[in-house]
């Protein structure tokens, strides 16, 4: 081990805890400001997740407890801080881990770190667009007559629809991070190429399970999350493929440069 290739090894364990307290506060830091701002907006940013109820025809939202409204403000502004305080968040874990890492853990680390933001919102955004108003007409289309002249009628509370909307904002984004997940469980030698690619059927049926239990039981919102998971899984496999390979050449290249 050369001493340019692997940085901070040798400071005392004191050090490496303020740095970490450093850190730490940075992140927190962050997550105040940024829900203070979010907790601000909370109105505005609930307005646009409220939208695909308003476009499914709810135009009434209901509030049951007397802080429920209020309550409703401070997870918006929770789940608004989160969003933006996960780059410097991520940022400062980078700054902490990075020193005591090799330049080749680095170079395969980094990628992921980029691609995790990317994937969570392209999931988020699956789910806002597409799997929210689907779940939405399945679900308000029970509205009508039950017979004997009794009616059931959708009024949902801010909070229940606050909740719901999280639900399937957080499990399509982390759902979408499956990529990284397995990649990194490929670069860390727990799994293989051969084992991932043998168990494709395995995976499919996952996917269909993790659906029906993070979806509501109509059949569209399930394959929306079903078929791009499938997808990712496909996609993960192929992408392995190709940075094994890579690593292969580099490898081979620099036992001929040894020689």
């Amino acid at each position: 081990m050369s001493d340019n290739e692997l940085e901070g090894t040798e400071a005392p364990l004191l050090d490496h805890l303020i740095e970490l307290r450093r850190r730490l506060l940075y992140c927190v830091l962050a997550l105040v400001l940024t829900f203070v701002v979010c907790f601000y907006f909370a109105k505005p940013i609930f307005g646009v997740l409220v939208r695909p109820l308003a476009e499914a025809g709810q135009d009434r939202l209901v509030f049951t407890q007397i802080f429920e409204a209020f309550l409703v403000q401070i997870k918006v502004g929770f789940f608004g801080a989160l969003m933006l305080s996960f780059p410097v968040i991520a940022n400062q874990l980078w700054q902490f881990v990075a020193p005591g890492l090799y330049r080749k853990e680095k170079k395969a680390l980094l990628p992921f770190l980029l691609a995790t933001p990317v994937l969570f919102v392209m999931g988020a955004a699956l789910a806002y667009f597409f799997a929210i108003p689907v779940a939405l007409h399945f679900l308000l289309g029970l509205e009508g007559d039950l017979g004997g002249g009794v009616k059931q009628e959708a009024l949902p509370s801010v909070g229940n629809y606050l909740d719901f909307v999280m639900q399937f904002l957080f499990a399509f984004g982390i759902s979408f991070l499956l990529p990284v997940l397995l990649m990194l469980l490929e670069r860390a030698n727990i799994v293989t190429y051969e084992q991932l690619k043998g168990a494709w059927r395995y995976a499919v049926v996952a996917a269909f399970a993790v659906a029906a239990v993070l979806t509501p039981p109509d059949i569209g919102s399930q394959l929306l999350l079903a078929g791009p998971l499938c997808g990712l899984y496909f996609l993960s496999l192929v992408a392995i493929w190709f940075t094994r390979r890579r690593r292969e050449k580099e490898a081979a290249g620099e036992a001929a440069a040894g020689e």
